[in-house]
């Protein structure tokens, strides 16, 4: 067994977890793949069957990384765990609003999991354990970055169980669901999701706090 997957969207997050590890980790493997939640999913899902065919297969998946947070949900520089992973805006829009791919009348054999990929729980137990001031709650996935007051509103509506919104962290946990493969999601907070502002950002306090949080990984 190749013990845990940590996958990240860029190397500066893959950076942060590797110096926060327990030195030196042979059971820890972090990998930067890419932006957005199909390249994310692609990247896993082969990295996820090389090491099933090569007889040592990932015991774990994990998706890092920063994250924006809702504002009165999480603080910037918190960390996040996800109980559930939800493909936010897969689906249609319409004149009455936004309509759940669910929901749209396909057959369910056509949908896979769904939008919604719930972290395992024995996994989210362990990383709740070692991480008690980490919030809890759900992370959306979304492929178009929230910056606006409406729509930043219009999604917490939507979600008021979310804590945060990344962008790849779906595509990862159908990648894990697909080879049977527990899941699970970890992020720091580097900025508040509404209008976009980058003075608002705080990417080293985030960087430090996801430094910290991987201490608990192995």
């Amino acid at each position: 067994m190749s013990g845990l997957l940590v996958v990240t969207a860029v190397p500066a997050e893959a950076e942060a977890i590797r110096a926060g590890l327990t030195a030196p980790d042979e059971t820890v493997t972090v990998v930067p793949v890419g932006v957005g939640p199909a390249v994310a999913a692609a990247a896993t899902a082969r990295l996820l069957a090389l090491t099933e065919a090569a007889g040592r297969p990932y015991r774990a998946v994990v998706s890092a990384g920063i994250a924006g947070g809702f504002a009165g949900r999480v603080a910037v520089g918190g960390t996040v765990l996800a109980d559930r992973s939800v493909a936010a805006d897969l689906g249609a829009e319409s004149p009455g609003g936004f309509i759940p791919i669910e929901d749209l009348g396909m057959p369910p054999e056509l949908l896979g999991g769904g939008r919604t990929v719930p972290a395992d729980p024995g996994l989210l137990a362990g990383l709740r354990a070692a991480l008690p001031g980490a919030t809890v709650g759900t992370v959306l996935t979304v492929s178009t970055v929230t910056g606006t007051a409406a729509s930043t509103a219009a999604l917490a509506e939507r979600h008021p169980d979310a804590v945060a919104e990344a962008m790849e962290g779906y595509g990862v946990a159908v990648a894990a669901a697909q080879a049977g493969v527990p899941f699970a999601e970890l992020r720091t907070v580097s900025n508040p999701i509404g209008p976009r502002d980058r003075g608002a950002w705080r990417m080293r306090e985030a960087f430090a706090a996801l430094t910290t949080a991987a201490a608990v990984l192995h």
